[in-house]
């Protein structure tokens, strides 16, 4: 990977701000991505996408297993050659250009950190192969680890440290050398929970410093919702969505994005002609969020969040569905109920512990739950 050429800033905070002004006067993307394709044999593992991805922008890609999305980054790194479309860097082709003369780096889950090097020299690595003069090596590295908060350990070797500092090595390494992007595939996949949640809030602070573009790949919706300015959904190949998180959260554009992404209640049901109004199957008429235009008649799909939902253990009005409880969680912060609405229908909602009454507390398998919404909060999408 080839680090930027141009001058050295004295400190980090000069480097960060210097960075996002630049980020923030420039409307060429970091990335541009244009009717990209990719084909092994017969089979088409990334369908035709156009995408912009933005300066000083932290990008996810997120989906299953086999969805495209490490291809679609591979592509982005010169790894893999296109089938059909193009890909910019700032504005410029790189279709033809290798990975190694291509303004970006890479952090993997492996961090591939040398182990006879110390902390220091494993960030120094790529600036000492540019053959950096000494004085702008030992600024930019002791810049880079003062990011990540290890400038008190860069005498020690990478088996002397915990997994959260291995990381945060190889992000230091990552950026050290002030490319236009990074890439990152899953690279929080092998810590522990406690140390991921940890992880994510230093990723993003450290994106915002740096001021340099993240492309994060991940299956984890949670990580990609705490730490992203925008997300893209893949699915079979296939880009399904792309917007800010709580956009791909409120508003899913497919069954997939909306169930893929946190959990979600997806529910059939059929569009009534009165505005913010569908039937479901067996029950009477309940609030949605109807797309303009949409004919009388028409099957549609409710994605209502359990959180959404309101529960009561008597009607609130002519627009609520009833059910029997099937089960009723404990979760610490929160119940859970699950529900079999009359209609057929298995949902789920949530109280908050702090917001449960009597009358909930005394719920148990059996009884029977009045459930009711918002509009807004039950968006319509095609059956």
């Amino acid at each position: 990977m080839t680090p930027s050429t141009q001058a050295s800033p004295t400190t980090a905070t000069e480097f960060s701000d210097a960075t996002a002004a630049a980020a923030q006067t420039s409307a060429t993307p970091a990335i541009r991505l244009t009717g990209i394709t990719k084909t092994f044999g017969d089979t088409v593992v990334v369908k035709p996408l156009t995408l912009d991805i933005g300066q000083n922008e932290f990008f996810s890609i997120l989906g299953p297993s086999g969805c495209g999305k490490t291809t679609l980054m591979r592509m982005i790194t010169g790894f893999e050659i296109p089938t059909a479309g193009s890909i910019e860097l700032a504005g410029s082709p790189v279709d033809n250009v290798p990975t190694r003369k291509r303004d970006l780096n890479m952090l993997f889950q492996s961090y591939a950190l040398f182990p006879h090097l110390t902390v220091f020299e494993n960030v120094a690595f790529e600036l000492r192969v540019r053959k950096a003069p000494k004085a702008e090596i030992t600024r930019r590295v002791t810049e880079a680890l003062d990011l990540v908060r290890l400038g008190h350990l860069g005498d020690r070797k990478p088996d002397k440290l915990s997994g959260g500092q291995r990381q945060r090595v190889a992000l230091a390494r990552a950026v050290v050398g002030r490319p236009k992007v990074v890439l990152l595939d899953e690279p929080l996949g092998a810590l522990d929970q406690q140390l991921r949640k940890e992880m994510q809030i230093e990723l993003k602070r450290l994106q915002r410093e740096v001021g340099i573009t993240f492309i994060y790949v991940t299956h984890d919706q949670e990580e990609a919702l705490t730490m992203s300015d925008r997300i893209a959904v893949m699915s079979q190949g296939e880009l399904l969505q792309v917007g800010p998180p709580q956009e791909i959260y409120d508003r899913p554009a497919t069954k997939f994005v909306a169930s893929f992404i946190g959990s979600c209640n997806v529910i059939p049901a059929t569009y009534t002609g009165d505005a913010g109004q569908a039937v479901i199957a067996g029950l009477g008429p309940v609030p949605a969020d109807i797309v303009p235009g949409t004919p009388a008649g028409t099957p549609i799909t409710l994605a209502v969040r359990p959180e959404r939902m309101t529960v009561s253990v008597s009607s609130p009005g002519p627009l609520a569905a009833a059910g029997v409880v099937t089960d009723a969680v404990y979760l610490g912060d929160e119940w859970r109920y699950g529900i079999d609405l009359h209609g057929g229908t298995h949902v789920a909602a949530t109280v908050p512990s702090t917001h449960l009454g009597p009358e909930l507390a005394a719920i148990v398998p059996g009884d029977t739950l009045w459930l009711s919404w918002h509009a807004a909060d039950a968006r319509a999408l095609p059956a």
